[in-house]
């Protein structure tokens, strides 16, 4: 049974990772992933080959016949709760963020960052797109200031191998600007959820590292010949497409709202979606009664109505997630093995330890996370390694794995959901990014990995 639940791991995250090549969205084996992994960990149990164990470390088990099976089943079936809670967590806050982001989109919020572009020197517009990926990315996620920064994009340059390059530079960008803000990255996100990393401490230990993974690289290119001279910039505003009478405000209120969500936390601690769930409530209340357009009309009402930003929101990623996280909650769910110290260990942890073991570097273990991050979705990676571990809060490793997994997937243009949502915008090639793009990811990726190290030496932080 247990080859069966790790055959079943593999070639689920094997067609998660080769989506492309095989026509079909990651949603899809990983909704199928994490229902059969659980299926076959469920009739384990009921058949009495598993012991079930949940987080605090206490096992159930259906074998013993002169134990109480009620309360077998009854701890059976918490671990399960247990696991679609906290994932449920995730999904609710997720779900929050981007609704906010999809009402700021259709009154056109966005908009007002292109008043913000007026240079036609490539080099200082590499710049200021650089710094609203790296700003924008910590307020909105990654994924959401690449689209909009790559929408933005389109208007004002003509060139298709420069909008590449630009593009290229928006996703390294993003990537190491969502690293150090809990609400940046889907990966920091979920460290932060489940209490691996506060908030203040991802600011304090990788606000430098990111920024020297954003610097490094943006200075690079900045000197390179593609991005010396002039382009020709179209400042005039479509009718059709420019800035709206709420524009501003929405814009304004919704990056408000979504960066109090934090501060929340911190006054209340309360869980971060409770937060989120009061910020979409605040935006959805002034959505309601703001006019548009000058002259507006009730019957237009439904073009700018939170119903629409719902329908917008891409549930497939949420449902990815999904089947993502329960897949990983799985494979914590049952005793692998016994360790020297009579401990009971599930399979995360089992691999941890002979991680630790067989490299016993941590930095290198994690910076290997990282590059591995390139070629696996960091999602199921960090899913993984808050598994794997048992370090406190805002310990060494989580503030590692969070910078390493946030920007090891810039490496290559799969690597991560910012190089996915640029590659279909732009049409970006994989070889063409290997070849030009992903040497400037690897030295900044590096460049904030020593950072990052030297500054734990610095301050006297070890594992």
């Amino acid at each position: 049974m247990l080859t069966i639940l790790i055959a079943i791991f593999i070639i689920g995250y094997a067609a998660i990772v080769f989506e492309h090549p095989l026509h079909l969205d990651k949603t899809v084996p990983a909704l199928l992933m994490g229902s059969a992994m659980w299926a076959v960990v469920a009739v384990g149990f009921h058949e009495g080959i598993f012991t079930a164990i949940d987080s605090h470390g206490h096992l159930f088990s259906l074998a013993d016949h002169s134990g109480d099976h009620h309360d077998a089943e009854h701890g059976f079936t918490n671990i399960l709760l247990h696991h679609l809670g906290k994932t449920s967590e995730i999904l609710i806050f997720l779900i929050g963020a981007m609704t906010i982001v999809e009402i700021v989109d259709l009154h056109r919020g966005f908009e007002v960052l292109k008043g913000w572009v007026k240079t036609k020197n490539k080099k200082k517009l590499l710049w200021i797109i650089g710094i609203l990926a790296f700003i924008l990315s910590a307020i909105i996620d990654n994924l959401t200031a690449t689209i909009v920064l790559v929408t933005l994009l389109r208007k004002i340059i003509k060139d298709r191998n420069t909008q590449l390059w630009f593009g290229g530079m928006i996703i390294i960008c993003a990537n190491a600007g969502g690293a150090w803000s809990p609400i940046g990255d889907v990966t920091t996100t979920m460290l932060w959820i489940g209490n691996k990393v506060s908030a203040v401490g991802l600011v304090k230990y990788l606000i430098i590292p990111s920024l020297v993974c954003f610097f490094v690289p943006t200075f690079i290119a900045s000197n390179l010949k593609v991005f010396q001279g002039d382009i020709a910039v179209n400042t005039e505003t479509d009718l059709e497409e420019g800035e709206l009478r709420s524009s501003r405000q929405m814009l304004f209120l919704g990056l408000g709202m979504i960066v109090f969500v934090p501060v929340f936390k911190v006054l209340t601690h309360l869980p971060p979606y409770i937060g989120m769930m009061l910020s979409l409530g605040v935006v959805w209340l002034v959505s309601e009664y703001i006019h548009p357009e000058e002259n507006f009309d009730k019957a237009r009402k439904h073009l700018y109505s939170p119903h629409k930003a719902l329908s917008r929101i891409e549930m497939s990623s949420i449902l990815f997630f999904l089947g993502i996280l329960m897949a990983v909650a799985a494979m914590e769910s049952i005793v692998y093995a016994v360790t020297s110290s009579g401990e009971s260990v599930h399979i995360l942890r089992f691999i941890a330890e002979w991680l630790n073991e067989t490299i016993p570097n941590q930095d290198v273990v994690i910076i290997l996370i990282g590059i591995a991050s390139a070629l696996i979705d960091n999602v199921p990676l960090v899913a993984a390694s808050m598994g794997m571990y048992t370090e406190v809060i805002d310990a060494k490793l989580w503030h590692f794995i969070a910078y390493s997994a946030g920007t090891g997937g810039s490496m290559l243009v799969i690597g991560s959901a910012a190089g996915v949502a640029a590659m279909g915008m732009l049409k970006i090639d994989f070889i063409w990014y290997l070849k030009k793009i992903a040497w400037l990811a690897f030295v900044g990726f590096l460049a904030g990995a020593l950072t990052f190290i030297g500054l734990m030496s610095v301050l006297g932080v070890t594992y």
